[in-house]
């Protein structure tokens, strides 16, 4: 008796206190709400918010036909908010639950953008340009026909030339302070990995300089032969004395 006493006060007093809480219970949003939401926020550029509505619909409503979709425009908007790092998230996400979906190569070039996008000065860690290089050429080695393969292909350019620039930099550097192997190691890199690279040409001249400096003329003379039968009418081809 006593017992069943003790349980209905607890019970009142349960049910008093729930009363008295001002906690509502949201009731859940259909994915059709979430994307408005989602679009409308996108649409006034509130990319940050934009994001965490699209990964909702995508999280509440992963068996949708619009997973996919959501999770692609959740990638984007991190992007146009400048947050690489949730946008690189997202697309690892894409990658891993849509692999063989349509929209894959605007995935992959996305992700490049992301990496692209960080890409510093020359003079600085080139790590991200790497991470971009590697990004675009698996989508033109992968989708060579995709729309977004000549812009890949335009990127991969200008990022083997900017990593051969940081290479340039630190020889430079490296003859600044006659610290000719480590000169020498980084211009035949140049000369090796990176012919087809407009840094080639110098690399070549400073590689004359490098032997010349050290005593080597017989190597010295072998890539100022190499520097003009390659490129005759080039500016460092002039500089050959």
């Amino acid at each position: 008796m006593k017992t069943q006493t003790l349980l209905s006060m607890m019970m009142v007093a349960v049910l008093g206190g729930c009363a008295g809480s001002d906690v509502e219970i949201a009731p859940e949003q259909t994915l059709h709400d979430i994307y408005q939401n989602a679009y409308s926020e996108f649409n006034d550029e509130n990319y940050e918010e934009a994001a965490a509505e699209f990964l909702r619909a995508e999280t509440q409503h992963p068996a949708s036909p619009w997973a996919a979709d959501a999770l692609i425009m959740a990638a984007y908007a991190h992007y146009m908010d400048g947050d690489f790092a949730g946008a690189i998230l997202a697309t690892d996400r894409f990658m891993r639950f849509h692999p063989g979906h349509r929209d894959v190569p605007y995935v992959m070039y996305l992700r490049g953008m992301c990496y692209y996008r960080q890409v510093s000065d020359v003079r600085r860690e080139p790590g991200m340009s790497a991470y971009a290089l590697q990004q675009f050429q698996t989508l033109v080695q992968r989708f060579p026909k995709s729309e977004y393969a000549k812009n890949a292909e335009n990127k991969i350019n200008i990022l083997k030339n900017y990593i051969a620039g940081k290479v340039m930099y630190a020889a430079r550097n490296d003859m600044k302070k006659e610290n000719w192997p480590s000169a020498i190691n980084r211009l035949q890199s140049v000369v090796t990995d990176a012919q087809d690279t407009v840094m080639t040409p110098e690399a070549m001249y400073r590689l004359t300089e490098a032997y010349t400096a050290i005593g080597l003329p017989e190597q010295a003379n072998g890539y100022s032969q190499m520097l003009k039968l390659n490129f005759p009418d080039n500016e460092w081809t002039k500089k050959l004395k």
